[in-house]
């Protein structure tokens, strides 16, 4: 007994100079941790009147809800987008909404023409108050049919292209020691789902170049926000890339995005961003199947793993079209142009997703609509 207490001694020592040890660390974490809480809770709230916000793949989706409520608040909305005659729709609706707006061509996975964007806003405006980060591209199919092109494409327009901005803005942000920087990743830049990994691992990295920045750039005035959004109801799916068998792609793909209660409005999840923008938040996590799946891969690594390693059994193989892209709206089928598809379609037809000589009012009683081509 003498040898087992005697041996108990020493661990016990150890255990608790160890937690004695840990305390100040733990006090210090709480301290800076309350002077954070201070510092954000005393901050005023963001005034969007008269600000210059620059949205890039604002011609459609997400980033034309943003423009519309950007604008209800009173900021000054420049667009950029790669399709003109889409960045002509939505300069001519907000233009007609009374919107102060430019619309500015660019592709922004090249640097050089980032650049010259910049300069010619600045020309005109003198200044940007608040870059958003939206453009995206999405190919969708299991890992076998993804080419290294596609990771190079998502690459550039995921992580390249905010770089490019965020370079070509920053140092006028500085100069005024004011601006505010969102960066819009998804629920994929935290957890990689299965079929689309070159827009998970390019999202990833835009977490981290985001997290990173916000760091760095907070003592130059710069705020940074990373916007982690679940399933978005934009009516996107039409203009992503199915690969593999193509349709069946869609068609889940549509699906998932139509489902209420599960997927999260354009409009709500646009309330949401620009509220974070305005209070300087960190993160921002769009919905609640967002925030349960973040907290599930953080607690839980192996189960999220688990679960989705099953998901990805249900979906279909390679197979179909193989390696070829094959944009959403040539992958239409009877199940994605029915009823169960019609909160996509009616965000669709909103949200400058569908041209106009397309927007045809929703089929009675569900009917199948004919083809559009």
């Amino acid at each position: 007994m003498s040898h087992a207490m005697s041996g108990a001694g020493p661990a016990q020592s150890w255990s608790s100079t160890t937690a004695r040890s840990a305390v100040p660390w733990i006090v210090g974490a709480a301290g800076l941790g309350a002077i954070a809480l201070t510092r954000a809770l005393r901050r005023p709230r963001y005034d969007f009147r008269g600000k210059n916000v620059l949205i890039t793949g604002g011609s459609r989706g997400l980033g034309l809800v943003l423009a519309r409520q950007l604008h209800a608040a009173g900021a000054r909305i420049v667009l950029c987008a790669r399709d003109r005659e889409e960045l002509d729709r939505a300069f001519d609706e907000l233009a007609a909404a009374g919107a102060h707006i430019l619309a500015v061509p660019c592709d922004v996975t090249s640097a050089a023409v980032v650049d010259e964007m910049v300069r010619a806003v600045l020309d005109r405006w003198g200044h940007i108050d608040v870059l958003i980060n939206n453009a995206g591209t999405i190919a969708v199919g299991p890992v076998d049919t993804m080419t290294l092109d596609d990771y190079r494409q998502a690459m550039e327009t995921h992580f390249w292209a905010p770089l490019h901005t965020i370079r070509a803005v920053v140092p006028h942000m500085r100069a005024r020691h004011e601006g505010r920087i969102v960066n819009v990743s998804s629920i994929g830049g935290k957890v990689s789902v299965p079929h689309l990994l070159p827009y998970s691992a390019s999202k990833f990295a835009l977490v981290g170049l985001s997290e990173g920045l916000r760091s760095e750039l907070a003592r130059d005035g710069i705020l940074v926000t990373t916007v982690i959004p679940w399933l978005m109801r934009t009516g996107s799916p039409r203009n992503a890339f199915f690969k593999g068998q193509h349709r069946t792609e869609y068609a889940l793909f549509t699906l998932s995005d139509s489902l209420p209660l599960v997927t999260v409005s354009a409009e709500r999840a646009a309330r949401k961003i620009i509220a974070g923008c305005a209070r300087g938040a960190a993160e921002v996590v769009v919905g609640w199947p967002a925030k349960l799946a973040v907290a599930l891969h953080d607690f839980f690594p192996g189960l999220t793993a688990g679960l989705l390693s099953a998901v990805n059994r249900l979906l279909p193989g390679p197979g179909g079209v193989g390696v070829t892209r094959v944009a959403g709206e040539a992958s239409e089928s009877f199940i994605t142009r029915s009823w169960l598809t019609e909160l996509t379609q009616r965000a669709a037809r909103r949200n400058n997703e569908v041209p106009p000589d397309e927007r045809r009012t929703p089929p009675p009683n569900g009917a199948k609509r004919p083809p559009n081509r």
